[in-house]
């Protein structure tokens, strides 16, 4: 049993969201056309960042909490995660469209993304020796730049949502990172991060997530944004 805990913990995480999404008040399955490349690409994209860094010793995973199946030189269970999680997490914020629907971005909000934008960056600068944290800040800084920039009309539904998801996100991660185990499911080398933890979860880890969940959002929306556009140019041209 011990060696199915990651298998599950990805399993579990999806299955409420996967069942829901065909539940009238939802009807994501409808817009799977779009979340499955989003969840495509992004999974392809962090895989080839996971692998690498595996490979360098940055982090690693748990052989007794695994199936001992590989894919992408990655354990299937981190590949799944990159599907599972972000399944979970695009779903709730799509669900959350009719509470905070899309609205152009404000003058405060476009200055707010830019500031953050900027603090990941000098982040990303000064720890630039740690591989994970200068990674994931400098990502996520670029994403968070270009969001403002853009003026990304969802932008403050992303960040509404993702502070509601940080709750289910300290579970999860504090699985993997050992917390309630008796050793973690995925392992940190110290000297790739800056060392403070939330329980067993590395700090950086929030950040990472932030970014894993943006990307999906995004080319989730970009993707129904385009079909959008098609239609109304079908009704417009009779």
């Amino acid at each position: 049993m011990i060696s199915q805990t990651y298998i599950l913990i990805d399993l579990l995480s999806v299955i409420v969201p996967l069942a829901a999404s065909f539940h009238p008040a939802s009807m994501l399955y409808r817009r799977w056309y779009a979340l499955f490349p989003a969840i495509v690409i992004t999974t392809i994209g962090y895989c080839i960042w996971d692998a690498w860094f595996t490979q360098m010793g940055i982090w690693g995973f748990n052989r007794h909490y695994l199936l001992g199946v590989n894919l992408w030189n990655l354990p299937l269970e981190e590949v799944l995660f990159f599907v599972c999680i972000p399944y979970a997490c695009v779903f709730t914020f799509d669900s959350a469209s009719s509470l905070i629907p899309d609205q152009q971005m404000s003058r405060g909000l476009k200055i707010f993304n830019i500031v953050l934008a900027v603090l990941f960056a000098i982040i990303a600068i000064i720890y630039r020796n740690n591989y994970y944290t200068a990674s994931a800040f400098a990502v996520l800084a670029l994403l968070v730049l270009l969001a403002g920039v853009k003026r990304v009309s969802w932008m403050k539904r992303f960040y509404m949502v993702y502070a509601v998801l940080l709750i289910p996100f300290l579970i999860v991660n504090g699985l993997l990172t050992g917390t309630g185990l008796a050793a973690p499911v995925v392992w940190y080398n110290n000297a790739e991060i800056i060392g403070p933890r939330i329980l067993t979860i590395p700090v950086e880890d929030v950040f990472y997530g932030m970014g894993l969940v943006l990307v999906n959002v995004w080319i989730y929306q970009e993707i129904l944004s385009k079909k959008n556009q098609i239609a109304n140019a079908a009704i417009a041209n009779g």
